[in-house]
């Protein structure tokens, strides 16, 4: 089992991420005040998008592996181990707690950055101290 070549990884992770872009983009997943639209029940297109969403995560981290040996470049399918426990729990509160406050979670706020919405700029930058404090506390507490 060879490793894919470097520039048809690379075109497969762009296609993908461009599909996922349009995808948000189409949803008005982008839109920060769909969004919140959506979370106080104003609006539930996005409900749809959620569930089509869940459904080809399932087929596809689920079921795929148990039909094929390898992903369509060649590679071994990959497990994602998850533990339910205080941080991840804390950590999935906090995230809903920033989505719902400004309607961005990190996807959608890159897509919307790249079709033009300058003012997700603050939201990413939320994003990445987020990330950055936890960062640093994971290494104190490894420390």
């Amino acid at each position: 089992m060879s490793a894919p070549r470097p520039v048809l990884d690379a075109a497969a992770t762009l296609a993908s991420g461009l599909l996922f872009g349009f995808g948000l983009a189409w949803s008005t997943m982008i839109r920060p005040e769909s969004v919140l639209a959506f979370l106080t029940f104003d609006d539930l297109g996005l409900l749809f998008v959620l569930g089509c969403a869940v459904a080809i995560n399932l087929v596809i981290y689920q079921l795929v592996p148990r039909w094929r040996r390898q992903t369509l470049l060649g590679t071994e399918f990959q497990q994602r181990p998850f533990e339910l426990n205080g941080t991840a729990v804390v950590g999935g509160i906090l995230f809903g707690i920033g989505w719902g406050l400004c309607g961005v979670c990190p996807g959608p706020a890159l897509a919307g950055l790249g079709a033009g919405n300058g003012d997700l700029l603050v939201a990413l930058a939320g994003i990445f101290a987020g990330a950055l404090l936890h960062g640093l506390w994971e290494g104190r507490r490894a420390a």
